[in-house]
C-alpha cells in the first residue's frame, strides 16, 4: 500500500503531462495569410521581383500601350461627337430664334397697319 500512492501520484502526473492539449489561439494564428510584397514564391529567388518593378514591367509592355493608345482614342472620338452634338444643337437653337424673331416681326407688322388708319 506504502508503493501504490506514489505509483498513482506518479502516474497521473505522467498522464497529464504527456496528453495532448489544444490552444484555441493557436488555430486561428495559423488561418491568417501574410501577403508580401513580391511576385516569386520565395523573395530571396533569382527571379524575385517587387510589386512596384513588376507594375513597371507590365505598363511598358506593348499590349498594355496598346490598350492606352486604344482608350484614349476612344475619349478623343467621343469628346468630338460631343462637340459635334453641342455644335448642331446651337445651330438649331439659332435658327429657332430667328423664326421666332420673324414671326414676332411679322406680327408686329400686321398689327401696326392697323392701328395706323389715316383719316381724309
Amino acid at each position: 500500500m506504502k508503493n501504490l500512492l506514489p505509483a498513482i501520484f506518479i502516474f497521473t502526473i505522467l498522464i497529464t503531462s504527456c496528453s495532448k492539449k489544444d490552444t484555441p489561439g493557436f488555430v486561428a494564428e495559423q488561418d491568417v495569410k501574410i501577403q508580401y510584397d513580391t511576385t516569386a514564391i520565395d523573395s530571396f529567388s533569382t527571379g524575385a521581383v517587387t510589386v512596384d518593378i513588376a507594375r513597371k514591367i507590365r505598363m511598358s509592355s506593348p499590349q498594355y500601350l496598346d490598350s492606352v493608345k486604344k482608350v484614349q482614342k476612344a475619349l478623343e472620338e467621343e469628346k468630338k461627337l460631343k462637340a459635334e452634338l453641342e455644335k448642331e444643337n446651337k445651330i438649331k437653337a439659332e435658327e429657332e430664334k430667328k423664326k421666332a424673331d420673324a414671326e414676332k416681326k411679322s406680327k408686329a407688322s400686321e398689327s401696326s397697319p392697323a392701328t395706323n388708319v389715316k383719316t381724309e
